[in-house]
C-alpha cells in the first residue's frame, strides 16, 4: 500500500506523538500530560505525518522564528523539528516528501530561511541546509584555574557590580529582556517564545522528561540593571569523604565581558566544586582565557550546530552586514528549485544591495554552502580548497572571505 503523507490532525497527535518517541529511542507510551502539552504546543498546520495502513511511522514539525543575522537583524526562518522515521520504514524517501511539502510552503509564506539543529551530519545537506554555527563545550579543572577560591563577588578590578541566587520565578520576569539584549547583538540567536522560559524553568515539565531543579544566578552591573543569568546544577558525588562535584551549566547568558567574567568565576568558587562543564558555547568564547591558566579549560565536545538553508537570496543577503565594502556575482545552484539563480551582491559594514543578474558569474556554490557562509562562520576560501564552491574568477573566494567572515564567530545558544 502507498504511504500517505500529510498533515495531521487532531485525532492523530498521540499516534504521532508515540511515532516520535519510538523516532527518538524513549518510551512509545504516551502519557495524558505529555499528550495534553503535545497538543497545546502544536501548530498541526506544521506538523506532517506519513502513515502506513493507518498507522504513524515518520514524523516532521516546523514552527516559526526569528534568527539573528550579522548586523543585528531578526530575520523570518521556518524552523524544521522533530524529524524522525520510524527503523521499520527507513530509506523510502519519506522525509524527502515532507521536506519538500514543507520546504515549499516556508517559501510561500516568504520566510527567508529554513534552520534546524542536525542530530546526524550527512542527512541535510541535500536538501540545501549547510552547516552555519558550531558548538563547543568545555570541562574546567578548578583547582587549577588559579582563580581565588575564597572570592566572594566581583570588586572594582573587575568591574564591581554583584552576583544574587533568584527563583525559577524571577528568571522568568528577567530573562526574555536579557536574552533580547543578547539577539540584538548576537549573530546565531533565535527568538524564545513565552513558553520556552516556562518549559525551561519548570513551569511546564515538558513531554513528560524529568525534571530537576537547577540553580538561577545573575549578576547585577553596578548601575543594578541585570547583565548576565547562569542556570546550572550539580551532580553529588563524594570519594572517602571528600566532594569531587561537577556544576553543568544549562546556559549562561551575559551581555558584557564583566558579566561573562564575573559568572565563570562564580561557578569556579563554588565550594565542593571541582570540575565545571560550560555546555553550549561559542568555539571562541572567551571563557578559557577568563582563567589565569587557560589550560585549566579542555575541550569534551565540538560539533556543528545550527544549520541554516536560504529560500530567498536576495532579501538573506540584504538582511545582513558585511566585514568590508565590496562586490561579487555569485551562482547559487538549487537542486529543490527554491533559491537558485545568479546574483549581484555589492556590500559593506552598513548593508547590501542583492539583485538578479545576467553578468557573468564569479563563484559559483550551492544553497547549502550559502547557508554555511551566511553567518559569518565558513571560509570561503577553505570550501575552495575542498571544492565545494569554485571560483570563475581568480580571487572571488578571498573576495567572499573579505565579505562574508566575522571578527567573531555566530552561536545559537538553543536546541529546539
Amino acid at each position: 500500500m502507498a504511504i500517505d503523507v500529510r498533515t495531521i490532525t487532531d485525532a492523530e497527535v498521540h499516534d504521532w506523538t508515540r511515532a516520535l518517541n519510538t523516532g527518538f529511542l524513549r518510551s512509545p507510551v504516551v502519557s495524558d500530560e505529555q499528550l495534553a502539552d503535545r497538543r497545546a504546543s502544536t501548530d498541526l498546520d506544521r506538523t506532517q505525518g506519513a502513515f502506513d495502513a493507518g498507522r504513524c511511522v515518520a514524523t516532521f514539525r516546523s514552527v516559526p522564528q526569528e534568527l539573528t543575522a550579522v548586523g543585528g537583524t531578526p530575520v523570518r526562518t521556518d524552523a524544521v523539528t522533530n524529524v524522525t522515521v520510524s527503523p521499520t520504514h527507513r530509506r523510502r524517501g519519506l522525509l524527502t516528501r515532507m521536506m519538500a511539502a514543507d520546504l515549499t510552503a516556508a517559501k510561500d509564506r516568504g520566510d527567508v530561511l529554513a534552520s534546524l539543529i542536525a542530530a546526524e551530519y550527512p542527512i541535510y545537506g541535500r536538501y540545501g541546509f549547510g552547516p552555519a554555527t558550531h558548538t563547543v563545550e568545555w570541562e574546567v579543572d578548578v583547582p587549577r584555574t588559579g582563580l581565588d577560591r575564597r572570592w566572594s563577588g566581583p570588586g572594582p578590578e573587575d568591574g564591581g557590580g554583584r552576583i544574587d541566587l533568584v527563583d525559577a520565578a524571577d528568571v522568568r520576569k528577567v530573562g526574555p529582556e536579557l536574552h533580547e539584549r543578547l539577539r540584538a547583538r548576537q549573530p546565531g540567536v533565535v527568538d524564545r517564545d513565552e513558553r520556552w522560559w516556562r518549559v525551561n524553568t519548570g513551569q511546564i515539565q515538558h513531554q513528560g522528561l524529568p525534571w530537576e531543579e537547577p540553580h538561577y544566578a545573575v549578576y547585577r552591573a553596578p548601575s543594578g540593571e541585570i547583565d548576565g543569568l547562569v542556570v546550572y546544577r550539580s551532580d553529588q558525588k563524594w570519594d572517602d569523604a571528600q566532594p569531587l562535584n561537577t556544576a553543568t551549566v544549562a546556559q549562561l547568558i551575559a551581555v558584557s565581558p564583566a558579566a561573562e567574567r564575573a559568572l565563570w568565576h562564580y561557578l569556579c568558587s563554588i565550594d565542593w566544586v571541582l570540575k565545571v562543564r560550560s555546555g553550549n558555547r561559542a568555539p571562541d568564547d572567551l571563557l578559557p582565557h577568563l582563567l589565569p591558566d587557560p589550560r585549566a579549560a579542555r575541550i569534551v565536545a565540538h560539533a556543528d550546530w545550527l544549520w541554516v538553508r536560504p529560500l530567498d537570496v536576495v532579501r538573506a543577503l540584504e538582511a545582513r552586514t558585511y566585514e568590508q565594502s565590496g562586490g561579487l556575482v555569485l551562482e547559487v545552484a538549487d537542486r529543490h528549485g527554491l533559491a537558485g539563480g545568479r546574483f549581484q551582491l555589492d556590500a559593506g559594514p552598513d548593508g547590501a544591495t542583492c539583485v538578479p543578474t545576467t553578468r557573468s558569474a564569479e563563484l559559483s556554490l550551492d544553497v547549502g554552502e550559502l547557508g554555511a557562509l551566511w553567518l559569518g562562520d565558513a571560509s570561503a576560501v577553505r570550501l575552495a580548497s575542498l571544492g565545494r564552491v569554485r571560483e570563475e574568477r581568480p580571487g572571488a573566494a578571498a573576495t567572499a572571505e573579505a565579505l562574508f567572515r566575522t571578527a567573531r564567530r555566530p552561536w545559537c545558544p538553543d536546541v529546539f
